[in-house]
């Protein structure tokens, strides 16, 4: 299978699942209820996002979250796409990671544009200490953070381009 195929089978799952978890935690949670999952380090809770990374942005004018929160990441959706299309050949690794980053935004607009908001469901805590609450398409656009950092560290490790390596992971 072409690899533009697996991202595009990998992007619509995480779309996917990312609003089928958000719809899940919106039937059958309140806003702010808590439950706990792991006692003493993660609950699933119901959070309204109307910001975006902890909550930056939430209290800017309407007319500013819009262009900011909106408009600007539909525009940035059409630069991912063409990203994953030029690295579809190149290197699997940064292919993968737009393709992350891509659905991950994808999965928030959906959110912003219907909602005004931000579904959000998973706290992780230590004490008192909470990570910012956050959802999948979070979880796809950190995952693929990682993967650019990753492959820039190998790039510059091993001082060969990246391709050469996946091209022995494509034939397998």
């Amino acid at each position: 299978m072409d690899r533009i195929w697996k991202m595009t089978l990998l992007i619509v799952t995480i779309i996917l699942g990312d609003q089928f978890s958000k719809g899940a935690i919106q039937s059958n949670f309140r806003i702010g209820e808590i439950y706990e999952v792991i006692p003493g380090m993660f609950n699933l809770t119901y959070v309204k996002n109307t910001g975006v990374a902890f909550s930056f942005g939430a209290h800017y004018p309407d007319w500013i979250r819009m262009i900011l929160f909106k408009v600007l990441p539909i525009i940035a959706c059409f630069y991912f796409l063409y990203l994953i299309w030029e690295s579809r050949h190149k290197s699997f690794r940064q292919c993968l990671a737009f393709s992350l980053i891509f659905a991950g935004a994808v999965g928030n607009i959906i959110d912003r544009v219907t909602l005004d908001y931000v579904v959000d469901m998973f706290d992780f805590y230590q004490g008192t200490w909470h990570f910012a609450t956050f959802n999948v398409a979070d979880s796809a656009i950190s995952i693929a953070a990682g993967i650019l950092i990753l492959d820039w560290f190998l790039e510059f490790k091993n001082g060969k381009p990246e391709d050469e390596i996946s091209s022995t992971v494509d034939k397998a």
